[in-house]
């Protein structure tokens, strides 16, 4: 085959360019760092190189975003815990001061501020957030906990209770003559012929069972676009001894002989004690005060429930249905508690916790993905820690030590009257009369006050439990958190070095490669120009 110049240059710069090709793919990777620009480069580098950008992807959301979140919003949940905790430690230190001796009267006020301000405190706590989200309303992150207004939103709430919430409350008895009582009396009346007819064998204490609702001012009736309903009673559902569902429902009115309710509709400036006490088959309702007291057959009917471990449900269960409409700021919204329905009896009417009744509650636990396949819950809900039972036996405490003041105050002016009473007169005579009447009362007042601070030193402990329960578990958390951290970063360094080496040149090696290319190139330029030069006519 014959090789003509031609042919020689047509080679020549063939393989020039090629030279150059190669020459300019690394320079292109010197300058972008990359081994490959394109998939068709290398198939292989280009497949494994999106999958180890997707892990990185993955990991640096956990690492740089999710971790932190959860770790931000387990902080805020802790810190509210915290004070949480150091509030119902302050509630149980003024029971320890009550339960250890009568109080003074300064003290007794002293005690009564600080119980009110703790109890104004414990549920604004429940209301912290993160990032604009409420941490302990489960779901509903942007409803707050309590009302942060005043509101007239009817709900119809279910409590789900135990025979456990049945407890017992001790009642002084003060009888009244035509309306009036020992409480009534002052410097003006004392004299008076109902004042005069006070007296200490008169004065007696009742105690009857309660079933102490979540809230107070409950409803009578229920309002609707200003229509009332005067149907809606409490409802008390249980289970008995033959595992039928009974109900007791209805209001009854005791003058009505054919009246078929089974609660009887009592306020509390009325006289509840004397009803129960008197009826082992009553089941009075106090609105106002959010109380249900049970007769003794009643009582013994309840406590008789249990629970059959070879069923499904729990037969041990007590449901108490009621309506409330009148909210004030402070007060906790039901719907992060209990199975309820707002503005019941109308269209727009809403239902929350379908799934309580059931006994298939769901659970609205929070998780954070921050891990593969790994997952950590960050929240507390309110029902675990923040409870309606601390504000409820607060009130008991303020409203029995508001009892004690009052007669305190009542003794303080009966001792100031008698001190410029005629000795031997019938004044002086009605004024010790009334001063032992009230003396009693205040023993009895007083007796109530202390087995009042004797029980929340014991129920505040188990408030206080449930509180560093929860302050434990996001301990726990934080501490996994932290552990789930450390790996993924890891991780993250492992990734993005697989992915350096996949993706990355190494700039030395492919330094000296274009080095010698360039070399190369200038050396074939140099041969090709010689070659070039020779022609045909260089041999003739």
């Amino acid at each position: 085959m014959r090789i003509t110049n031609k042919i020689m240059q047509k080679n020549n710069l063939s393989n020039i360019n090629t030279n150059k090709i190669y020459k300019d793919k690394l320079s292109t990777q010197m300058s972008t760092q990359k081994k490959i620009n394109r998939p068709s480069d290398d198939p292989v580098i280009a497949i494994r190189a999106l999958r180890l950008r997707s892990n990185v992807t993955e990991i640096t959301q956990y690492y740089s975003k999710n971790i932190p979140d959860a770790n931000s919003w387990i902080d805020v949940t802790e810190d509210a815990l915290k004070t949480l905790s150091n509030v119902v430690t302050g509630m149980i230190n003024q029971c320890n001061k009550g339960a250890a001796g009568y109080l003074k009267t300064e003290d007794r006020q002293i005690a009564l501020e600080q119980l009110k301000a703790l109890g104004e405190e414990v549920y604004s706590t429940g209301d912290a957030d993160y990032a604009g989200r409420y941490v302990f309303t489960g779901y509903r992150t942007d409803t707050s906990l309590s009302f942060g207004k005043a509101e007239n939103t009817n709900y119809s709430i279910t409590e789900q209770l135990t025979s456990s919430a049945i407890d017992s409350v001790t009642k002084v008895i003060i009888p009244e003559h035509n309306g009036k009582d020992l409480l009534d009396l002052n410097s003006s009346n004392y004299m008076d012929a109902d004042m005069q007819a006070i007296d200490d064998e008169e004065i007696s204490t009742v105690e009857v069972h309660r079933i102490r609702l979540a809230y107070g001012s409950c409803s009578d009736y229920s309002t609707v676009d200003g229509t009332k309903y005067p149907d809606v009673s409490p409802k008390i559902t249980y289970t008995d001894a033959n595992g039928q569902k009974q109900t007791w429902g209805g209001f009854k009115n005791p003058a009505d002989p054919a009246s078929t309710g089974d609660i009887q509709l009592v306020h509390s400036y009325e006289d509840p004690y004397a009803v129960v006490s008197n009826d082992p088959d009553a089941i009075v309702y106090v609105p106002e005060t959010g109380e249900i007291f049970l007769g003794e057959n009643r009582y013994k009917t309840l406590m008789g429930t249990k629970d059959d471990d070879t069923t499904v449900g729990n037969e041990a269960e007590i449901q108490v249905t009621y309506e409330k409409s009148s909210w004030q700021k402070g007060d906790l919204r039901p719907e992060h508690y209990f199975y309820c329905e707002s503005s019941p009896r109308t269209e727009e009417s809403t239902l929350y916790n379908k799934t309580y009744l059931s006994g298939n509650a769901e659970r609205q636990d929070i998780e954070y993905d921050v891990g593969f396949n790994q997952t950590i819950r960050v929240n507390s809900t309110a029902d675990q820690c923040f409870q309606h039972g601390i504000g409820r036996e607060v009130d008991d405490l303020v409203n029995a030590m508001k009892d004690v003041q009052e007669l305190e105050g009542i003794k303080a002016n009966l001792d100031k009257l008698l001190e410029s009473a005629v000795e031997g007169s019938n004044e002086e005579a009605v004024l010790k009369k009334q001063l032992k009447a009230t003396e009693k009362a205040l023993t009895f007042a007083k007796d109530k006050e202390q087995r009042l601070f004797e029980r929340g030193i014991t129920t505040f402990q188990g408030y206080l439990d449930d509180a560093n329960l929860c302050i434990t578990e996001c301990g726990t958390r934080s501490k996994k958190l932290e552990l789930v951290e450390n790996r993924t970063q890891n991780q993250k360094t492992t990734f993005e070095t697989l992915k350096s080496q996949n993706e990355d040149i190494d700039i030395t090696e492919v330094m000296i490669y274009l080095s010698s290319a360039e070399l190369t190139y200038q050396a074939a330029l140099m041969a090709t120009g010689k070659v070039s030069q020779t022609t045909l006519l260089n041999f003739i």
